[in-house]
């Protein structure tokens, strides 16, 4: 074997033979628009344009916290729940005549197993090599029709929502600490055959249930109180107090003093 051969000799081992620097990227130059190194120059696109969303997500979780509700009560049976926004067109299918009751099946099985069908079988009755939409007639068809099926869902369910309601009902409200003395004549009377139909809705702790509200904490005067026991307020009917009108001013004074001190 000769001295050198098969080898090269640069002089100085600190010297790259081919003069390259380290992690320089070959030159792609010669295949414009065709290609490039992987690393850095794609993945560094990639990272500029991820970080981008991630500053833009942040500064809108900063500019809209998330909208948090009170505790689930699931003896309320008057909450309106209402799904993440991506399902609110699912949410308002099951809402039409054939979609829901009876037809359950249909809006919630049937109706999204076609469409997920639908799309799980584009590729095979689709088959033809063109790339332009105007050249492929059926999937563009199949794909508007479900783009505007999904906006217009999605429109109908945020329009028809009652959001005041929805924020009145997922108020978080402090909770209230007040000693209730079962030993006071309101209490007894609102305990007893004249109040009974007042317990059943607003508990024996008079904390509240269902579609009704706490009556601990309440922020009522007495005329105000008695007022609603008489003629109703809201899902209360009313009439459904038993008792005489001098046991009605007793429980309304009962219960106006009820506040937090």
């Amino acid at each position: 074997m000769h001295r050198g051969k098969g080898m090269k000799f640069v002089g100085d081992s600190r010297v790259k033979a081919n003069n390259r620097m380290p992690n320089k990227p070959k030159d792609y130059s010669e295949y414009p628009g065709r290609t490039e190194a992987f690393w850095p120059d794609f993945l560094l696109k990639e990272w500029m344009v991820g970080a981008v969303f991630l500053i833009g997500y942040l500064l809108l979780t900063v500019a809209h916290p998330s909208p948090l509700e009170g505790q689930a009560d699931p003896t309320n049976t008057a909450y309106i729940p209402l799904p993440d926004w991506y399902f609110l067109q699912l949410y308002q299918l099951l809402k039409y005549t054939y979609a829901s009751g009876p037809y359950n099946i249909i809006g919630a099985i049937v109706v999204p197993g076609l469409a997920f069908g639908a799309l799980a079988l584009a590729p095979f009755l689709d088959t033809t090599k063109e790339r332009s939409p105007f050249k492929r007639p059926l999937p563009t068809a199949f794909m508007l029709l479900a783009l505007a099926a999904m906006v217009y869902l999605t429109w109908e369910s945020v329009v028809n929502h009652d959001w005041e309601a929805a924020k009145a009902q997922g108020e978080i409200k402090q909770e209230v600490n007040i000693e209730i003395d079962e030993t006071a004549e309101g209490f007894v009377l609102l305990s007893g055959a004249q109040g009974a139909s007042c317990i059943a809705c607003h508990g024996g702790d008079l904390a509240g249930g269902g579609a009704a509200p706490p009556l601990v904490g309440n922020e009522l005067t007495a005329e105000e109180v008695a007022d609603v026991i008489t003629n109703g307020r809201g899902t209360m009917p009313a009439g459904q107090w038993a008792g005489t009108d001098e046991e009605l001013q007793v429980v309304a004074d009962f219960i106006a003093s009820l506040k937090e001190e």
